[in-house]
């Protein structure tokens, strides 16, 4: 498992770092942004990824507990509750941590003066939680990865971007730059590994 899983994140660094590129790109273009318009933008973005992500996360678990003819699964052997809880949990929780806990530390490491944590599933509950089910409802009904994984990555990144965009009310120099860059990465390449991949195939195994 320890080798898949650091064969993973070595697959995923290169589109995971073009997503930072062009999360610096958005962050050059659109500099001047004020912070309550980034704070709308960011409740777009976060619960898209909270989506995305919990059918990324119900959906793998489930293509790994059900019976298939060829690439068609066509009798769910995975208990509803349990693929609930690692769809919420898998999307909400990790979501959070990239989004919001991930960009927060590097807003603090760089003394931004708005600095702030954003937690969807609290702030705004009744948007970011029916869309955490939803996901899971789709993945049940017709669960795919793929395109959804690469989505979630993008979306992911911009995500925590535009909290940065919160804390912002000042130019930044290059170095600025380069954490933002750092911290982009990281708030996407670990979380979103583990939120898609990693996280619901610990659950196969034990039931294995």
């Amino acid at each position: 498992m320890f080798k898949n899983i650091l064969k993973e994140l070595r697959n995923h660094a290169p589109f995971t770092a073009f997503g930072a590129i062009t999360g610096i790109v958005v962050m050059l273009v659109f500099k001047n942004i004020p912070s309550q318009t980034a704070y709308h933008i960011f409740y777009i973005l976060h619960p898209a990824h909270i989506f995305l992500s919990a059918l990324v996360t119900a959906a793998m678990y489930k293509l790994h507990t059900c019976e298939h003819i060829g690439t068609k699964c066509i009798t769910g052997k995975c208990n509803l509750w349990i693929l609930l809880l690692i769809g919420y949990t898998g999307s909400v929780g990790i979501a959070t941590l990239s989004d919001s806990i991930i960009p927060f530390v590097g807003e603090s490491l760089l003394n931004l003066p708005n600095k702030g944590i954003h937690i969807g599933f609290i702030e705004k509950w009744w948007l970011v939680n029916p869309l955490a089910l939803a996901g899971i409802a789709v993945a049940y009904s017709k669960p795919s990865t793929k395109f959804p994984h690469y989505g979630h990555v993008l979306i992911s990144t911009w995500a925590s971007l535009f909290h940065f965009f919160m804390a912002m009310n000042q130019a930044l120099n290059l170095f600025s730059y380069i954490i933002i860059f750092f911290f982009l990465f990281l708030a996407v390449w670990i979380p979103c590994c583990v939120s898609d991949i990693v996280f619901p195939l610990l659950f196969v195994r034990q039931k294995q």
